[in-house]
């Protein structure tokens, strides 16, 4: 059975995605941001080595909608916070792997790297610079009950918070990545892309 890479999207409507950027862009350009670059991503992530899902939000809206690709299987968020989310999709069959949206650097070789760690381990995640995490997953073996459950999000403790969930499992940790939460982030990937390019 090939393993599983769900990416959690939600629907680019302006005020309801990256509320935090917008409020440095404003809402429109925010939402056009999130759309191209999920877009972008989903293009980029698509390799027979996996299967790739999309975990839609909100359900009924993200169900049904024309902007994702519709050869792409989609499953609900469901409610709950973010940890409750996760955990839901964590439970599809292993090995797989949750990552988010607004990560512009995510490539195959990441996801790839992620999944070998997963041969030798029972849970492997990514740590972004801010003290989260871009990417979570699970092998065959299930997570123990109360994962990410009492998790500090959108802080410094959200990688720390989440491993201790998971106590006496064994956990690798892959490459660090970074999100697009705010306009600082943005104009930091700006300035990185010119420094590359000339």
């Amino acid at each position: 059975m090939r393993p599983t890479v769900v990416v959690m999207v939600k629907e680019p409507r302006p005020g309801r995605v990256k509320t935090r950027l917008a409020q440095g862009i404003g809402a429109i350009p925010a939402a056009w941001w999130y759309r191209h670059q999920a877009t972008c991503l989903l293009r980029r992530l698509r390799d027979p080595r996996w299967r790739l899902v999309l975990a839609v939000s909100p359900d009924a809206e993200g169900l049904a909608s024309r902007i994702w690709p519709g050869d792409l299987p989609r499953i609900p968020q469901g409610t709950g916070d973010l940890g409750a989310r996760m955990a839901r999709l964590l439970a599809l069959p292993g090995p797989v792997l949750v990552i988010g949206s607004d990560i512009p650097g995510i490539t195959r070789t990441h996801l790839a790297r992620a999944l070998h760690a997963l041969s030798t381990a029972d849970a492997v995640f990514g740590p972004a610079p801010d003290g989260g995490y871009w990417l979570i997953g699970q092998g065959a073996r299930p997570a123990p009950r109360g994962s990410l459950h009492d998790v500090r999000w959108s802080g410094p403790h959200a990688l720390k918070d989440s491993m201790e969930t998971l106590k006496g499992r064994r956990v690798a940790l892959v490459d660090t990545l970074a999100d697009v939460d705010g306009a600082d982030d943005l104009s930091r990937r700006k300035i990185a892309a010119k420094r590359l390019i000339g």
